[in-house]
C-alpha cells in the first residue's frame, strides 16, 4: 500500500478531517509538504477523499456509508460554518412541514451570507442579526447537530424571503405562508403560537 493510500485509510472513519490533520499524519512518515499537497489534489482527483470547503475533506468510503443520513449531512452543515443552526426549507422539511423538494441546505449564521457548492450537496448560510440567533435545538442522533424550532424555521424563511421582512404587516403572513406552500396547520399548536408571537414582536420592533 502507497503512502498516500496508507494515510487516507487513516480517516476512513472519521466524518471529516482537515488539511492540517493530513499533514500532521503525513509528516510523520517524512513526506516533505509539496508531496503533501500533491497528495490532496490526487486524492480528490482520484474521488478518493471529497473536498467539502478549502481545507476541510472527508474519504469517499466514509461519505457513501452515511450520505442517506440526514443527521450526517445536517452536522456537516454545522461544521462547514459555525456557530449556525439549519433552518429555513432544510428544516421545514425535516419537520415535514412542506412537500418541496430541497436540494440545498440552509442555515443560519452571525457570520456573512456564504455558500458552500460540493459533490455532497450545496449548504447556504444566511447572516442574522445576533438577537435572532436563538429558537435552535439539539438533536441528537447518530450525529449531533442543531437546528431551528418549527416556528424559528418558518420565522427565518420568511425573514429571508421577505427582504428581513420590511414593508410587511402581520395581516400578511398567512398569505405569504400560503404562496410558499408551508402547511402550517401540520405545526404543533404550540410552535404555531411560537411562530406569531415571535413574528409580531418582530414587526412591531421595527
Amino acid at each position: 500500500m502507497k503512502y498516500r493510500e496508507v494515510i487516507i485509510e487513516q480517516f476512513k472513519n472519521q466524518p471529516y478531517f482537515t488539511k492540517e490533520s493530513f499533514v500532521q499524519i503525513s509528516r510523520e512518515y517524512d513526506i516533505k509538504d509539496s508531496t503533501i499537497s500533491s497528495y490532496l489534489v490526487r486524492s480528490v482527483a482520484r474521488k478518493d477523499i471529497i473536498q467539502l470547503k478549502r481545507g476541510f475533506y472527508v474519504t469517499n468510503d466514509f461519505y457513501n456509508n452515511n450520505k442517506n443520513d440526514i443527521s450526517y449531512i445536517f452536522y456537516l452543515a454545522n461544521v462547514l460554518r459555525g456557530p449556525s443552526y439549519v433552518s429555513s426549507w432544510a428544516a421545514l422539511q425535516y419537520y415535514n412541514l412542506t412537500t418541496e423538494i430541497i436540494n440545498t441546505v440552509t442555515s443560519v449564521s452571525e457570520k456573512i451570507t456564504r455558500d458552500y457548492i460540493t459533490k455532497i450537496n450545496t449548504f447556504s448560510y444566511h447572516s442574522i442579526n445576533k438577537k435572532l440567533f436563538s429558537d435552535f435545538i439539539l438533536v441528537k442522533r447518530k450525529f449531533e447537530f442543531f437546528i431551528a424550532s418549527p416556528s424559528k424555521a418558518l420565522f427565518d424563511l420568511l425573514y429571508f424571503k421577505t427582504n428581513q421582512l420590511r414593508g410587511i404587516k402581520l395581516e400578511e403572513i398567512n398569505n405569504i405562508i400560503e404562496d410558499l406552500r408551508i402547511d402550517i396547520d401540520e405545526m404543533e399548536p404550540d410552535e404555531k403560537k411560537k411562530f406569531y408571537k415571535l413574528t409580531k414582536k418582530y414587526l412591531n420592533n421595527e
